[in-house]
């Protein structure tokens, strides 16, 4: 069968299936709504939840138990989940923080306000309670913030028998147990150990004889980002978090630093447009205004420094009108280059791409790709002027601009993110619409600056 024809016939199915969900809860049936909805994947669940209206959801609480709904939510966006659980019961939303995976209920917890955690906390099991409050503590974008308490821990003194047994009964509730992390007796960690290794060991051996003792571990206090670097780089599925002494304190998990490329890329993306973190989905229009409003102030000074810039330039348009024609079309080619130095720049240094000697080498290329533009497009423009003004001149001019706003416009692109960098300033705010601005003040400086000096010719 073919693929296309296999995907048609799977949709099909899926969707006859949802029906059948849908049926059920329009028929207030439960016994075949958990029969139905059960079945499918929590993912699948979670959309078909997050498309009913408050009065089925409020239908769906009744019939799902508190271990069946984590399962469910831990599938939608922290952001959205608030809602539901606003809607919910409070004891039943304690309960269901009670059976998610910790460093899922911390991360939502952190979106609810300060005196509904405290009253989740104080309704919910002791224990349950008191994982969350260990990681309630750690500040927000840390290692310590995305960790998980709930792992299996060994010793190194124990043997693989003893460890297979320990596995059997706190398998179950642990997040993972790809990787197993070994402790010293004075619970400090000091090796790593796999599934594999731990299967095909004797049963009489120690583990300390099994594991391996090259672990890399991280910092409780180190910034989510470097985290996931790491886990980019040496194809981690666990990662044991430490304190100063190297005492574990938890593990972050594979799909733990998924959520927080995907949360990084999402702020990035923002800052880059001139926007603060803006939620469009959520947010009203008067605060996504107050959000993008300071950088817009910021960029329409700029700008008024490149109309009074242009207005001291009134002489030499007075004199040749033409050259008014070209200023966008400078402009733009100077904005659109220096946009995409700057996606360059701030992707090598999200991503650890370049070091002190690699940033060198970046501004190098970019100052050549500069050239190598400007000198093709230059060189266009003054064939294209040449047969529509009949100007040789005026297209040299033209063309020497775009060729020395393009090299500006570049190095600037890739050098304004490195000095920001080095004031400790996040490069992302080196922001598309500001170095676009930036660029249109220089490239209109050259080209009004080589009119002038050139204005014998043109005249």
């Amino acid at each position: 069968m073919k693929k296309d024809q296999y995907d048609v016939q799977y949709e099909e199915q899926f969707q006859e299936h949802i029906d059948k969900v849908r049926e059920a809860l329009e028929s207030e049936n439960m016994e075949e709504f958990r029969t139905e909805f059960l079945e499918i994947h929590p993912y699948d669940q979670a959309v078909f939840f997050q498309q009913q209206d408050k009065e089925r959801r409020a239908q769906i609480y009744t019939y799902l138990s508190p271990e069946e709904m984590s399962e469910m939510l831990i599938n939608i966006d922290f952001d959205d989940v608030v809602e539901f659980f606003e809607e919910m019961d409070p004891r039943y939303a304690a309960m269901i923080f009670g059976e998610m995976p910790v460093d899922d209920a911390v991360d939502i917890l952190n979106e609810l306000d300060k005196e509904k955690v405290v009253s989740y906390l104080t309704i919910m099991d002791k224990e349950s309670a008191d994982d969350i409050k260990q990681l309630l503590h750690y500040e927000e974008k840390t290692a310590g913030s995305i960790m998980t308490t709930e792992y299996v821990v060994l010793f190194e003194n124990q043997t693989v028998a003893e460890t297979m047994s320990q596995l059997k009964k706190e398998a179950p509730d642990a997040e993972t147990i790809y990787y197993l992390f070994v402790l010293d007796n004075d619970k400090r960690l000091v090796g790593v150990l796999s599934i594999r290794d731990l299967i095909i060991a004797d049963n009489d051996m120690l583990i300390k004889e099994v594991m391996s003792t090259k672990v890399v571990a991280v910092s409780v206090a180190k910034d989510q980002e470097e985290v996931a670097q790491m886990f980019r780089d040496y194809d981690f599925l666990a990662l044991p978090v430490v304190d100063f002494q190297d005492h574990l304190l938890g593990i972050i998990t594979v799909d733990d630093i998924l959520d927080v490329m995907e949360e990084e890329a999402s702020e990035d993306y923002s800052k880059l447009a001139a926007m603060s973190n803006t939620d469009i989905k959520d947010d009203t229009a008067i605060r996504s205004a107050r959000k993008r409003l300071p950088w817009l102030v910021i960029l329409l000074f700029l700008g008024m420094l490149t109309a009074t810039l242009i207005a001291s330039f009134e002489e030499t348009l007075d004199q040749v009108a033409v050259l008014a024609a070209f200023i966008p079309l400078i402009a733009g080619m100077a904005g659109n280059s220096g946009t995409q130095a700057l996606a360059v720049s701030v992707r090598g240094m999200a991503t650890g791409e370049f070091n002190d000697t690699g940033k060198w080498k970046l501004l190098g290329r970019e100052a050549l790709t500069g050239l190598i533009n400007g000198v093709i497009c230059g060189v266009i423009l003054i064939f294209i002027i040449f047969i529509w003004q009949g100007s040789l001149y005026l297209g040299i001019l033209v063309g020497l601009s775009i060729m020395g706003s393009l090299i500006v416009a570049t190095l600037a692109g890739a050098l304004i993110p490195m000095l920001m960098n080095r004031l400790n300033i996040d490069p992302a705010v080196a922001s598309g619409p500001f170095i676009t601005t930036i660029n249109d003040l220089i490239s209109t400086l050259i080209y009004f600056g080589m009119a002038t000096a050139f204005m014998s010719y043109l005249i």
